[in-house]
């Protein structure tokens, strides 16, 4: 199954591809779209949907995966990470792509054990994990390749039919 996670943030909104088939994990693609601290939210919104697209387009994933929405304690933050997760999951309706949400620490659990590890210890469990060099790749990435890991878990569980819930 390719899954294309989505780590979804204004000014640097991550994304890692990866082939999930039955406990194998290959990464395809991995990176982030990011927005200048200057750029209105209108224009950076616009990128990380074009961004998106363009991935959806190139790869054509078979489902993808974002992080759930949280209550952060500023909420004008918390609008705003509404704002880019609208735009993802509008170009991932556009091109039929099935969209799952999973919590920060569900992912995290999936990939380290535990749901409270920072984003280092993510990425270095995905090093030893995938046999990768994470140091050249962005926190934001990892942390998309641990949720589309997460959903690739998930899909393959038993009863997963009755588990999984779109957006």
């Amino acid at each position: 199954m390719l899954i294309l996670g989505i780590d979804t943030a204004i000014r640097c909104t991550g994304y890692g591809l990866v082939s999930y088939n039955a406990g194998s994990v290959k990464i395809i693609d991995c990176g982030v779209i990011k927005n200048k601290p200057s750029a209105p939210h209108s224009e950076c919104l616009r990128r990380i949907g074009g961004g998106i697209r363009e991935l959806a387009e190139n790869f054509k994933p078979e489902a993808a995966a974002i992080e759930s929405a949280f209550y952060s304690k500023n909420i004008k933050t918390s609008m705003i990470l509404s704002y880019v997760r609208g735009a993802v999951m509008l170009v991932l309706a556009e091109k039929s792509i099935p969209v799952f949400a999973y919590a920060p620490r569900k992912a995290k659990m999936a990939v380290c054990g535990n749901g409270a590890s920072s984003k280092i210890a993510v990425a270095s469990i995905l090093a030893s994990i995938l046999g990768i060099d994470t140091r050249e790749i962005p926190l934001d990435s990892t942390d998309a390749i641990a949720i589309a890991m997460c959903h690739g878990q998930m899909a393959g569980s038993p009863g997963s039919e009755y588990i999984l819930k779109q957006l």
